[in-house]
């Protein structure tokens, strides 16, 4: 498998573990102390590392640093926003859409020079 799929599906991974870790306490351990809240997140966020670590070491094997941080930014909005909207109960928002976009043309910026190669 290529480092560039191989990256992107473990920044995926990485990610779902991300989003629960910082997010999903909002609906689960909203009566419980903060610090309890805190301390789950953070054993949920081990997960997250040990798939964002090796991700950006074989991403940075072909991207660039700021690439990779592009990436990283894309696949978290493209999980944020199913979360909030199906797990966390949001209204749908046209403001992900234009965040959407406006991360479009950063992935344009970022990755113009391998497009156009």
């Amino acid at each position: 498998m290529p480092p560039t799929s191989i990256t992107i599906l473990l920044l995926i991974c990485s990610n779902v573990f991300m989003t629960f870790a910082w997010y999903a306490h909002l609906k689960e351990l909203s009566h419980k102390p903060w610090l309890i809240a805190a301390f789950i997140s953070w054993g949920i966020a081990l997960f997250e590392y040990l798939l964002q670590v090796p991700a950006n070491r074989i991403g940075h094997t072909v991207m660039s640093v700021g690439q990779l941080k592009i990436l990283q930014e894309v696949i978290s909005i493209s999980v944020f926003v199913p979360f909030a909207i199906y797990y966390l109960k949001e209204p749908i928002k046209l403001d992900y859409l234009w965040a959407g976009l406006c991360l479009l043309g950063a992935i344009f910026f970022m990755f113009r020079e391998k497009l156009f190669a």
